[in-house]
């Protein structure tokens, strides 16, 4: 998503920055390529018009042209407008605190993912400590009840089906159900439609009356372009929704909806989905997003991911590490770490100029090396992961056919660990002299939960990483 938008802009940035001194005539040229960048990207015409007008008007003042660095003031006013035109600031879910239980309502079109998007926020909702049932209201859809129950014992949440025919009663049963049970938040998911009609709209009204719900999330298919805009306005209108949850931010259009919806409806974007495991769901951050758009990745999200995975293992870990050394078992940690927080592709989009990179690679980023290397440490002995110096060639041949692997990867993953192994005999030195403080030790225990991606990839991801070391030197 985006990947097309962001080469435009970024392409218009380069040109600028080649310039010491911007004119009128340039920021014209600059702002007709941002309007046709962002219409190519299937974002409304009318949005486009507000935002280009307003980046122009704040580009053509004295205080951007006069300045000593024009072209990035001009970065910066595109970044500000855009964060304005997600949404300015995060919009928190709002629930009633003296209220048990809440109740969130989530209506949408059929195909936006609302059942899924349902059992993640239950599974969101769960990891923050609520008690959530999930009610099943789509009584049309086929299987659309048992794919709820399916996803509510994935994630551990109780679905309630009431008589699987009356979707007000079955919101009302789950209510009282849930009051019964203890359970802290309703998330009722409801019927939607190919497309909109007067049956769908009455329903999802005559339930929001019936439940009178805290919280009313419209489900929005990021895929739908600016299509979307007609639909969400109708949604408006007839429920007065209170945010949107956008699915589907990890496919591969051109996210023209996700840019209009929060401009045409006034409404803000609370999630985002961008995956299909359950913890796909994202909290959205207008900034975030708008920096992303631009290429400069999203720093503060990759640290937030590693701090939720850190834990009083790590500063053990450490400890033993500069005690004991470096063993298989610990990259293999470290292994498990990256997927648990999205796999090296979401790492890298969240790095400034990531997605870019990852659009110039021709076979895109290899996921598969993880898997890869876990697979030959599985193959390892016990001794073996914990003295990695003892694999010799026969135990490497050994390893390299239990795996499915060549030996030139099992050579390729000594040579990782004996790497690393070395930087920890540097620290463990360093410790011994006295130049290791406390504070250093946990800073290195939280980096142990974030070491990077791991070596190898495919061979484009090496040749490029070559090209860029000839060139700084």
């Amino acid at each position: 998503m985006f990947n097309s938008l962001q080469d435009r802009l970024q392409d218009t940035f380069d040109r600028l920055k080649g310039k010491g001194r911007l004119t009128e005539d340039d920021i014209n040229v600059a702002m007709r390529e941002i309007r046709l960048a962002l219409l190519e990207a299937d974002v409304n015409f009318r949005v486009v018009k507000r935002f280009v007008a307003a980046c122009k008007e704040r580009c053509l003042a004295a205080d951007v042209l006069d300045s000593l660095t024009p072209a990035q003031n001009v970065v910066r006013v595109v970044l500000e407008e855009l964060t304005q035109l997600l949404g300015s600031t995060e919009s928190a879910l709002t629930l009633a605190p003296n209220r048990h239980p809440n109740s969130i309502m989530l209506v949408g079109l059929q195909g936006s993912g609302k059942t899924t998007a349902a059992a993640k926020l239950a599974y969101l909702l769960k990891k923050q400590g609520q008690k959530p049932l999930l009610a099943a209201c789509d009584v049309y859809r086929p299987a659309a009840i048992d794919q709820l129950e399916t996803l509510g014992s994935e994630v551990g949440v109780p679905v309630y089906t009431g008589d699987r025919t009356d979707p007000v009663a079955i919101a009302k049963g789950a209510i009282a159900a849930a009051a019964d049970e203890g359970a802290s938040v309703v998330i009722i998911d409801t019927a939607g439609r190919l497309q909109i009609d007067e049956v769908m709209m009455a329903e999802a009204v005559a339930i929001k009356n019936a439940v009178k719900p805290d919280q009313v999330l419209m489900v929005v298919d990021a895929m739908a372009g600016q299509d979307i805009v007609n639909v969400v306005s109708e949604f408006a209108e007839k429920t007065d929704f209170d945010g949107v949850i956008m699915s589907k931010l990890d496919g591969d259009a051109r996210g023209g909806g996700a840019l209009s919806v929060r401009e045409v409806t006034g409404k803000p974007i609370k999630f985002v989905s961008t995956g299909e495991k359950p913890d796909a769901l994202e909290v959205f951050h207008p900034d975030r997003m708008a920096k992303r758009i631009l290429g400069m990745g999203d720093v503060v999200g990759i640290i937030e991911r590693a701090e939720e995975l850190a834990d009083a293992e790590a500063m053990a870990d450490a400890e033993r590490m500069l005690n004991e050394g470096f063993t298989m078992d610990d990259m293999l940690k470290q292994v498990n770490t990256i997927r648990k927080m999205g796999g090296l592709g979401k790492i890298l989009a969240m790095l400034p100029g990531g997605e870019r990179l990852m659009g110039q690679l021709p076979d895109g980023i290899d996921e598969g090396v993880v898997g890869r290397m876990e697979a030959m440490i599985f193959s390892m002995t016990p001794q073996e992961r914990a003295r990695p110096k003892i694999i010799n060639g026969m135990r490497r041949a050994r390893i390299a056919k239990g795996s499915g692997r060549s030996v030139q990867e099992v050579n390729q993953l000594i040579r990782q660990w004996d790497e690393m192994n070395a930087m920890m005999g540097k620290l463990r030195a360093m410790q011994n002299n006295g130049q290791l403080s406390p504070r250093a030790m946990k800073q290195m225990a939280a980096q142990m939960k974030n070491q990077g991606a791991p070596a190898g990839g495919n061979r484009a991801q090496r040749r490029m990483q070559a090209r860029k070391g000839r060139k700084r030197r």
